[in-house]
């Protein structure tokens, strides 16, 4: 069946353009089979019970499902049909089902639980003995504990959040890709630069139309609401991504979402009750550092406290600058962008189109690969004998120091359609030694910039090529363990509120003068990116630190709040939880008819549900652990030293999730982190 099936076959990579709709159901069905009869035959009477029994026969099981699903989620993502979603849907429920029932047998429980109290567990090497602690941690929150009618009301709450994440997203996406605006005269797009026009006569050509083709595609956004002078295509454009999936807009009622967040938030917190907790944001600290919900919201609360002032202050001056120099004597949400730009341009004399030349993306790609190898020794090879699902997609073998491959990376960087918006990094193959054979990590990284037009390379803007090192840390993150069991190794595994340390740490060096010789060259010229441009940057870095900190704030209060507060009688209250969020941390209020949350898929079709405020977390982390290197780079003058990164990546991207995050920082550090170091980050200390 596997020569018919690809999604069967054990290769060491996917035959992504053999994968079919019609493969997806025979292949779950079929391993599921096998997974069951795994699990029976290690839990039957007279088993062994040794860690490699017990263990590493359930990593075996897991990895021959994960080989064939990975491509599949993935094409849901990157290369959505009609038909492949007919075929995901039923596949993911069964997926669901398949691993609450797992993390409910209590054959198993007990398999795991008597290898834990045996007196060889501790003597087991730390690895072992953290995969066998969250193993026992995940089958309490599956459920195994319960009793009937518990137990299968558990199982059916699963699978049935699973499908309304699924429906979320596609609403989303759908959403996004049913409304455009066709413009033919020129002029109405006055004071877009030619870099954003072409994307928008790309847009139209690929529709076989004239002129420009305005979309929810974020490149387009992007360039209407950050530079069109046209405030009634500013205000559309805004009012189309603002009510996406939602019962307000130029599609209300036809892809709502409103439905789905209650029966999410009433299946959460239902979830949550039968397992013995308060409610869905208790639940959610249990894979976290954060030890209780108090802890989370005095951390954001002082940070409104610190962040607010400032951020009234940015807005009370860009009202008068709005008001005084362009005309705008009531500046709305689609005039917030543009009048920033507006007065950026005035204070520093420095706009993003001035920096893009400098930003090529070929050049970004070779300085941000240069830069891995003088931290950590890696260089990423392209191969073209790889399959890939598109024609854009690249493939890199990861050699190490010595010139082995260890790893591998498929990268897919520009906007289309059928293509999930935002930028992620996902896992194909995780590093897994069997004792038979070594299984190498290889990662998905997707982000959605503006394509090439008209023969040149893709230009980025500065936050796109930051946004290009931050997904690319998650990958090193991952690319980069040496614990070989999947389910603590990489980025699985390690508390979700220290995931994003390894990804906004790469950021830092975006902004560092060093780092960027190693890429910011001119896509003419080849100019370095001058000093002075550079200074106008630095300037410029906290411009707006303040709107941009309560804007964060507002999305991580209204999610963890949402979770917390919410009560099966009144319902989810999504829009009154909002609102009061609003009252405590906002300083300029959209209107009435803005429905952020029907389009705010990190939270109700990702893996952030009462875990947005993660950001921030781990943005204290990553910032603390910035200052390592930044440290030693006044003892050296280079702040991309060797030796600092090969302690970085021994003592945290190496480890996963085999020892607590805060135990690897502070190896790392040589302290816990100061919280001193997000204000610093963000200027406002």
């Amino acid at each position: 069946m596997s020569q018919d099936n690809p999604l069967l076959a054990d290769d060491t990579l996917p035959a992504f353009s053999h994968i079919r709709p019609e493969h997806v159901a025979p292949t779950i069905e079929a391993i599921l089979v096998d997974y069951r009869a795994g699990i029976d035959a290690l839990t039957a009477p007279g088993a062994a019970h040794d860690f490699a029994s017990v263990m590493l026969t359930q990593e075996r099981l897991e990895q021959r499902l994960a080989r064939a699903w990975a491509p599949v989620s993935h094409l849901h993502s990157v290369a959505d049909s009609e038909a492949l979603r007919k075929a995901y849907g039923p596949a993911e429920e069964a997926l669901t089902e398949h691993a609450i029932e797992l993390g409910q047998n209590r054959a198993l429980y007990a398999a795991v639980q008597a290898l834990a109290d045996a007196p060889a567990f501790a003597q087991l090497p730390r690895p072992e003995r953290a995969l066998v602690e969250h193993a026992l941690r995940d089958f309490k929150l599956s459920g195994v504990a319960l009793e009937e009618p518990a137990r299968s009301r558990y199982r059916e709450i699963g699978v049935e959040l699973s499908r309304l994440s699924t429906e979320f997203s596609n609403a989303v996406l759908d959403a996004s890709e049913a409304w455009h605006e066709h413009i033919t005269d020129e002029r109405d797009l006055a004071g877009i630069p030619e870099s954003g026009r072409a994307v928008l006569r790309q847009y139209a050509e690929d529709q076989d139309l004239d002129g420009y083709l305005v979309t929810l595609k974020q490149p387009s956004v992007q360039a209407v609401l950050t530079y069109a002078d046209n405030r009634g295509l500013r205000e559309r454009v805004y009012w189309a991504y603002q009510t996406r999936a939602s019962d307000q807009g130029p599609n209300a009622g036809k892809f709502d979402n409103s439905e789905r967040i209650e029966k999410i938030m009433a299946l959460r917190h239902e979830a949550a009750q039968l397992l013995g907790f308060a409610n869905a944001a208790e639940e959610s600290l249990a894979t976290k550092m954060a030890s209780s919900p108090a802890e989370v919201l005095e951390f954001l609360r002082d940070l409104a406290a610190r962040a607010k002032p400032v951020a009234q202050r940015e807005l009370a001056t860009l009202r008068d600058y709005a008001s005084a120099e362009l005309k705008l004597d009531n500046l709305e949400s689609w005039d917030v962008g543009y009048a920033s730009e507006k007065l950026r341009q005035q204070q520093y004399a420095l706009d993003e189109e001035q920096l893009k030349p400098y930003f090529p993306l070929p050049a970004v790609i070779d300085g941000l690969f240069g830069l891995t190898h003088k931290l950590y020794g890696i260089t990423l090879a392209p191969r073209d004998d790889v399959d890939v699902w598109h024609p854009d997609v690249r493939y890199y073998d990861v050699r190490d120091a010595d010139g082995r491959v260890f790893a591998g990376a498929y990268v897919d960087l520009y906007a289309r359609n059928g293509k999930r918006g935002g930028a992620w990094m996902d896992v194909c193959r995780a590093r897994f030694d069997d004792g038979a054979q070594l299984q190498l990590p290889v990662a998905f990284l997707t982000c959605n910039f503006a394509p090439p037009t008209e023969g040149k390379p893709a230009l980025l803007t500065h936050d796109d090529a930051l946004t290009l090192f931050h997904e690319f840390g998650h990958g090193l993150h991952h690319l980069l363990t040496e614990i070989a069991l999947p389910s603590i190794g990489g980025i699985d595994g390690v508390e979700w509120d220290a995931v994003e340390l390894p990804s906004q740490f790469m950021e830092n060096f975006g902004w560092n003068r060093e780092a960027l010789d190693l890429f910011a060259r001119h896509v003419d010229t080849g100019e370095r990116l001058p000093d002075e441009l550079f200074e106008r940057m630095l300037a410029a870095r906290h411009f707006h630190a303040g709107l941009f900190l309560v804007r964060q704030l507002e999305f991580a209060l209204f999610d963890f709040l949402l979770h917390m507060e919410y009560d099966p009688a009144e319902g989810a209250r999504t829009l009154t939880v909002l609102e009061q969020v609003r009252k405590q941390v906002a300083v300029l209020h959209p209107p009435a008819w803005q429905r952020f949350p029907h389009g705010f898929s990190h939270i109700f079709a990702g893996g952030y549900a009462a875990g947005y405020y993660s950001y921030l977390w781990a943005e204290l982390l990553s910032a603390d652990a910035f200052g390592e290197f930044e440290q030693h780079a006044g003892e050296t003058g280079s702040v991309i030293d060797r030796s600092t990164g090969d302690r970085f990546r021994r003592e945290f991207l190496a480890v996963g999730a085999s020892r607590p995050a805060l135990e690897s920082f502070v190896a790392f550090r040589g302290r816990k982190p100061e919280p001193e170091a997000l204000l610093r980050s963000h200027g406002l200390v």
